[in-house]
């Protein structure tokens, strides 16, 4: 099955860029034309491109590692956290704090911060507070979650950031690049794709463009979760299959083993004949003693 067709390009605007004279020139190779002042991309280029990202996000979700989806321009925060939470990613949607990958750290303090709140709300500490605290808790606790719960269950870096928009998010592209982790990301005809691992030429700022791009990359995620799931069940049927084998010889050792029991009952009960004709006469004799008063 084919990652994405021309034609859901073509529908969704992937191939409409920015105004002629808003272009950055390290695009230049992703453009294929210009229409009434607007940059065309060549979406050759960009099926190629969405092809080499799936297979790296398939690669790094197959191999244990998290993807972090980040958006946070209006256009972009509800497909976002929708396909994230589709796929059981992580996302940031709201704003990008500085510090969110290089000093994560004292991400995670927040993190704690915020399960702590919650805790309390749920286990009836603020019933033991006043109005005022129980405002200004859950004021702190609603700031968190808006900027920190795409994020909340997250131990340790992503292994991969899939990013709309670079310019707008340069700060998470800075980061990324000097925590050396790959970036996924979509580049309009006014970003500048060098230092992006995986480019896409594409239109950043449509919603069904971005929601495409979103939920290819989501798609990735779920495909590589099945594969994970398909080896396991393969695992457990190689291991059933050992099991049978293993009851097969159990039984052929059971029989082999009734057969001895059955051999060895013949021969212990031929031999106790034999003992039993053998000590017949002892036996009479015995009896002829008790008759006649003899013995102790």
């Amino acid at each position: 099955m084919a990652v994405v067709t021309m034609k859901s390009l073509l529908e969704s605007g992937v191939h409409f860029g920015h105004q002629v004279k808003r272009w950055d020139p390290r695009m230049k190779k992703y453009i294929f034309a210009e229409r009434n002042g607007i940059h065309i991309i060549d979406l050759q280029k960009t099926i190629q491109a969405i092809k080499e990202a799936y297979e790296a996000v398939r690669r790094t979700v197959a191999s244990g590692r998290s993807v972090m989806f980040v958006g946070t321009k209006k256009q972009a925060q509800q497909t976002v956290q929708k396909e994230a939470e589709r796929c059981g990613m992580f996302f940031v949607n709201n704003r990008w704090l500085g510090g969110m990958l290089t000093n994560f750290f004292t991400i995670k303090k927040s993190l704690l911060r915020l399960k702590k709140l919650e805790k309390m709300e749920v286990d009836g500490t603020f019933e033991n507070l006043t109005k005022k605290e129980i405002a200004g808790l859950a004021k702190e606790r609603a700031k968190l979650q808006k900027n920190l719960g795409g994020i909340k269950e997250m131990k340790d870096l992503p292994g991969i950031l899939f990013i709309i928009d670079t310019r707008m998010e340069a700060i998470a592209v800075a980061e990324a690049q000097r925590m050396g982790i790959p970036i996924v990301a979509v580049v309009d005809t006014n970003c500048n794709p060098d230092g992006i691992t995986y480019p896409i030429p594409g239109n950043d700022d449509a919603i069904r463009a971005i929601s495409l791009f979103t939920s290819i990359i989501a798609n990735a995620v779920v495909e590589a979760d099945n594969e994970v799931g398909l080896k396991i069940i393969e695992t457990l049927g190689d291991e059933d299959e050992d099991m049978e084998s293993l009851m097969g010889d159990a039984s052929v050792k059971e029989e082999d083993r009734e057969v001895d029991i059955a051999a060895a009952i013949e021969k212990y009960s031929g031999e106790g004949a034999e003992d039993a004709s053998a000590a017949a006469p002892l036996a009479a004799d015995a009896a002829d003693d008790d008759k006649y008063g003899i013995g102790d």
